[in-house]
């Protein structure tokens, strides 16, 4: 019996197309929630900039989030995780991307900072994927001065430059959910181990759960959750691993996976 499911949020819940979660999701999730299901959110974002489950929010319908793939997990005021990256590896990466002009963008637990922003930055955080929290511009030793932990960095490489970094930060985890950046947080990082944290805080068994996702930072919760489900509009990559291949977003796809499970009627 399914008793918690593990949504992700951008091209999963929330569609590309539309910036929003559509009336079948939110039907859907509130079902299942009325039938006992636990509801958790799992994304690479950080909280600062979900800004796009309000649908669900306003309803109480979510009971906790895992948050920068895994780096920060939490339930209301209870954090559950969080796990900072080292500073040699923070170092080694924004000097990397400084060296090379790249956009980095630095997140703290309550924190986000923007180094070195340009047009690619500003066309898919604030008009693409319509982040409405405008971020402060910050050096990279404004940034790391500040003393916090830093638990993840999304860093506007691509896969060439990707596949460089890589073997310099040993100790860092890298998930791509687009073509255009890499989300880093510390080594084990990620949307697997955020479900492992969650429901042993929980007390559910792996057994009991469901995660649905379309992204490369998807596949790890997608291939360790008791059923996992790739959206219909979701990488070969993740469909390749899935237990089931539901509809697009777009095509209430949520809402007929957890029909088909049996999850709600």
């Amino acid at each position: 019996m399914i008793k918690a499911l593990f949504f992700d949020i951008d091209g999963t819940l929330v569609s590309f197309k539309t910036h929003q979660i559509p009336v079948s999701t939110v039907s859907a999730i509130a079902e299942a929630k009325a039938r006992g299901v636990q509801i958790f959110i799992s994304t690479g974002r950080p909280k600062i900039i979900i800004n796009n489950v309000q649908a669900l929010e306003e309803r109480n319908l979510i009971d906790g989030y895992i948050t920068m793939n895994g780096g920060y997990c939490f339930a209301g005021d209870t954090v559950i995780s969080k796990h900072p990256i080292s500073h040699r590896s923070i170092e080694i990466i924004t000097r990397y991307a400084t060296e090379r002009g790249i956009p980095n963008l630095i997140v703290g637990e309550h924190n986000m900072v923007i180094c070195d922003s340009g047009e690619i930055f500003e066309e898919l955080f604030y008009r693409q994927l319509k982040v409405g929290v405008q971020l402060e511009e910050k050096t990279v030793a404004e940034a790391i001065a500040e003393g916090k932990d830093i638990i993840q960095l999304t860093t506007f490489v691509n896969e060439k430059q990707e596949a460089e970094l890589q073997p310099l930060v040993p100790d860092c985890e890298m998930g791509r959910w687009h073509p255009a950046f890499v989300d880093i947080t510390t080594k084990g990082c990620t949307k697997q181990q955020g479900i492992d944290e969650i429901i042993r805080h929980f007390g559910i068994s792996l057994e009991e759960t469901m995660a649905f996702g379309d992204g490369g930072n998807d596949i790890s919760m997608i291939q360790h959750a008791a059923i996992g489900v790739a959206m219909g509009n979701a990488l070969d990559s993740v469909k390749a691993v899935a237990d089931y291949i539901t509809d697009t977003v777009d095509e209430d796809g949520i809402a007929n996976a957890l029909r088909h499970f049996g999850v709600i009627g």
